[in-house]
C-alpha cells in the first residue's frame, strides 16, 4: 500500500518533532524497529512521547555492551563498532527479524522499516568530539522492495547530552522525510536540519539506494551537502561512489591538486604525474599509504553563475574515469584545505600548484577576514608537515620560463615568500614539457562549444573519446551512439 500525502503543502512553519513523530505513529501501516547504540534511545524517545507508538514501534533496543553487541550482530574484522559495516549489519539483522516474526498473511498492508545508529559521543577529555553512522531501511508499499538512506555525521557540540539530543532530532527528521519526502530527495536532505543548526552537527556522507531513489545520483546529493553548508567537503572514489573522507585520509600521506578540470588537460596530468614522483620519494612518505585527490572548489563550480549540475557530473566522470578520487570543497584558501586534511592525518602532505596559483596565494586580499591576516594563514599552512610542488609556466609576453626562483609576488610579500622558499617548503617540478604549457581548460571548452577540432590533442589519452561518446561539456558534433551512464 503506497503512502500518499494528502494536503501536505509547503509551509513556512516547520512541523514540530512531536507532529512529525505523531504523523508516523498514526499511519496504521508504518511498522518497524529502532536499534540505537552509543547515544541512548534518543530517536525512539520522540516517537514514544508523541503518543500512539504501540502500533508503530515493534521493538526498541540498545546493545551497549560490546560482547552483547557482537553476539547479536557479529564481530567486525577491525574490532570497531562505529562503522558503516556495523550499521549495515544492524539494518539487515533487524529487518530479517521483522520479516521472520510478522507474517504478511496477517499484515498484508504493513510497511516495514528499521532505523539504526551506531555512535560515539564526545569523550571525557573533550579531545574527540564524536561521530556516528545513521541509517534507515524501509518500504513505501507493502509489496515493494526496500530502500535505504545511510549517512555519516560529526558532532560539533562539546557536551554529550546535547549531542544525544541532536542525534534524536536528526533521526526523527530522517524517518519523517524518508516516508513523506522521498519523492523530493533534495528537500529531504534540507529537512534533516529542521530544529537543528549547522553548528550542532555536520553530515559529510550520504547515500540513497532502492527503487524510490533509482534516479538519484548520490554525487549530486553530496554536492548538495556542500552547497547547503552541511559539510565543508565530500569525496567520490574512482568508481564514482560517495566515500567517507575520514576513511580515505586516515593516517595517509595526501597529495592534492586543485583545478577546474573543465575538462582535465595534459597539463593537469603532467602536474600530477611529476609531483607524485617527487612526493613519494620524500622522507616520511610511503607510496602504499599515499592518497591522491583532485579537488574542485564550490566557488569554481559557481564560476559561471549558478552551479550547473550536469557540468559538475561531467568533470567528476572524467576524473574518476582516469582512476582518481575527487573532492568537492568549500575551501577557497589553501590553508583551509590543509587544516581539513590535518583532522585525519599527521603524515606529510603535498599541494600541487601552478605559478599563477602560487602568486595568488601570496595576495593579502584573500586573508582580510581573519584577524592575523596572511601571517596567520601561512602559519596554519606551513606549520604542518607540508610541501608545495610548483609547476612552471611560460610568460605569455616574453616566453620566459617562470618557476620558484624568478616568480614575482607583491613587494610586501617578498621576504615572506623567501622564508618559505628557502626553508624547503616550495619544490620546483623540474621535469616539464614546454610544448603543453599553453594548454588551458577554458580554451578547450571554448573549442568544444564552437564545434572546432584540435582540442583532442590537448587532453589526456582516451579523454577525447569519452567526451565525444558521452557528449560531455556540450559536445554535439558527433551523434550520440551510447546511452549516458557512469564512466568506468
Amino acid at each position: 500500500m503506497e503512502i500518499t500525502i494528502k494536503g501536505d503543502k509547503e509551509i513556512d512553519n516547520v512541523p514540530s518533532l512531536k507532529t512529525k513523530a505523531l504523523r508516523i505513529n498514526l499511519n496504521e501501516n508504518i511498522y518497524g524497529t529502532f536499534a540505537e547504540i552509543g547515544a541512548g534511545q534518543e530517536t525512539c524517545r520522540h516517537f514514544f512521547r508523541a503518543g500512539g507508538a504501540s502500533g508503530t514501534i515493534a521493538k526498541a533496543m540498545s546493545a551497549y555492551d560490546k560482547d552483547f553487541s557482537d553476539a547479536i550482530y557479529g564481530a567486525e574484522d577491525d574490532g570497531r563498532y562505529v562503522t558503516e559495516a556495523r550499521l549495515r549489519k544492524m539494518l539487515a539483522h533487524e529487518m530479517n527479524l521483522i520479516e521472520d516474526r510478522i507474517t504478511r498473511e496477517k499484515n498484508p498492508n504493513k510497511i516495514f522499516f528499521t532505523y539504526a545508529n551506531t555512535v560515539a559521543t564526545i569523550d571525557f577529555a573533550k579531545q574527540f568530539k564524536g561521530h556516528g553512522w545513521v541509517g534507515l531501511r524501509y518500504q513505501v508499499e507493502a509489496s515493494g522492495d526496500y530502500n535505504e538512506i545511510i549517512l555519516h555525521l560529526r558532532f560539533k557540540e562539546t557536551d554529550a547530552r546535547l549531542q544525544q539530543e541532536t542525534l534524536g532530532i536528526l533521526g526523527t527528521n530522517l524517518i519523517y522525510g524518508a516516508f513523506y519526502k522521498y519523492n523530493e530527495p533534495k528537500k529531504l536532505l534540507r529537512y534533516l536540519y529542521d530544529h537543528l543548526h549547522k553548528d550542532q552537527v555536520e553530515i559529510d556522507t550520504i547515500n540513497f539506494s532502492g527503487p524510490v531513489f533509482k534516479n538519484v545520483d548520490n554525487r549530486l546529493m553530496s554536492l548538495q551537502l556542500v552547497k547547503n553548508g552541511m559539510t565543508d567537503a565530500v569525496m567520490f572514489g574512482p568508481d564514482g561512489t560517495n566515500v567517507l573522507p575520514a576513511k580515505i585520509f586516515y593516517k595517509k600521506n595526501i597529495l592534492a591538486l586543485r583545478g577546474s578540470f573543465r575538462p582535465v588537460t595534459k597539463v593537469n596530468m603532467a602536474m600530477y604525474e611529476k609531483s607524485f614522483e617527487l612526493f613519494v620519494n620524500e622522507n616520511k612518505v610511503s607510496k602504499e599509504k599515499t592518497e591522491v585527490v583532485f579537488e574542485i572548489t564550490l566557488s569554481n563550480l559557481r564560476a559561471e553563475g549558478e552551479i550547473d549540475e550536469q557540468d559538475f557530473i561531467d568533470r567528476a566522470d572524467l576524473l574518476c574515469s582516469l582512476g582518481h578520487s575527487v573532492m568537492i570543497s568549500n575551501f577557497q584558501e589553501y590553508y583551509k584545505v590543509v587544516e581539513y586534511f590535518s583532522n585525519y592525518t599527521k603524515a606529510r602532505m603535498g599541494l600541487v600548484m601552478g605559478v599563477s596559483n602560487m602568486i595568488e596565494t601570496f595576495d593579502e586580499k584573500y586573508y582580510r577576514h581573519i584577524s592575523g591576516g596572511i601571517l596567520e594563514a601561512f602559519g596554519k599552512l606551513f606549520f604542518k608537515d607540508l610541501k608545495v610542488y610548483l609547476y612552471p609556466m611560460l610568460d605569455s609576453k616574453t616566453g620566459e620560463l617562470i618557476n620558484s626562483e624568478n616568480l614575482k609576488v607583491h613587494p610586501r610579500m617578498k621576504e615572506l615568500y623567501k622564508f618559505f622558499k628557502y626553508n624547503g617548503k616550495v619544490i620546483d617540478i623540474e621535469e616539464y614539457d614546454t610544448s603543453i604549457m599553453n594548454i588551458f581548460s577554458r580554451e578547450i571548452l571554448k573549442m568544444i562549444s564552437n564545434g572546432e577540432t584540435g582540442w583532442e590533442d590537448m587532453v589526456p589519452e582516451g579523454t577525447a573519446e569519452l567526451i565525444k561518446d558521452y557528449r560531455l561539456f556540450g559536445y554535439t558534433r558527433k551523434p550520440l551512439t551510447l546511452n549516458r551512464k557512469r564512466l568506468k
